[in-house]
């Protein structure tokens, strides 16, 4: 577990006292892990523990492309089910 100060200054306020984030809405628990996604304890500001900058793109872009991946096995699996049940029908 790595502790406070391991993390870059708050962009914010420059503290280094940030506190590691389980979880956010757009890139839920496995976000966080992926972009040391960090909160910092002085000014509730959260950014990226590694370079100090805002995590708002990586998250947008992890969020897209897991709603693409999901939709396309979606897809994918009921299309299969469609093309199992016009075979059977045949």
């Amino acid at each position: 577990m790595q502790n406070p100060t391991q993390y870059a200054p708050c962009p914010n306020c420059g503290q280094s006292n940030a506190k590691k984030v389980s979880f956010i809405w757009l890139g839920g628990a496995l976000g966080p892990s992926m972009f040391t996604h960090v909160k910092c304890q002085n000014c509730n500001t959260e950014y990226n523990g590694k370079t100090g900058k805002s995590n708002q793109q990586n998250t947008v872009l992890y969020f897209v492309v897991s709603f693409v991946v999901s939709f396309v096995v979606v897809f994918c699996l009921c299309g299969g089910f469609a093309l199992l049940n016009m075979l059977g029908n045949s």
